[in-house]
């Protein structure tokens, strides 16, 4: 129930909704686990300066999960 809200607030631009529907789509919490909409949400939530959003999307980067692995990207958002 708590995805259906989330993703209401993320789609109008709430960055912590943004991060918290990335972080159920990373742990399959609610949701199917899909890392590819869990990068979709960090990215959006991350843009918008959040600090979690920032570093699980570094992660991902380094990881090469959800997103071709990249560590100028990674470190990017690391260091934000």
């Amino acid at each position: 129930r708590a995805v259906h809200w989330y993703t209401k607030a993320a789609e109008q631009g709430q960055a912590e909704a943004q991060y918290r529907l990335g972080f159920c789509y990373t742990n399959g919490m609610g949701v199917a686990q899909d890392w590819g909409r869990a990068v979709h949400w960090y990215t959006k939530a991350a843009e918008q300066g959040h600090a979690y959003a920032q570093c699980n999307l570094g992660n991902c980067y380094g990881t090469g999960q959800g997103v071709a692995q990249d560590w100028g990207r990674a470190v990017h958002w690391f260091t934000k």
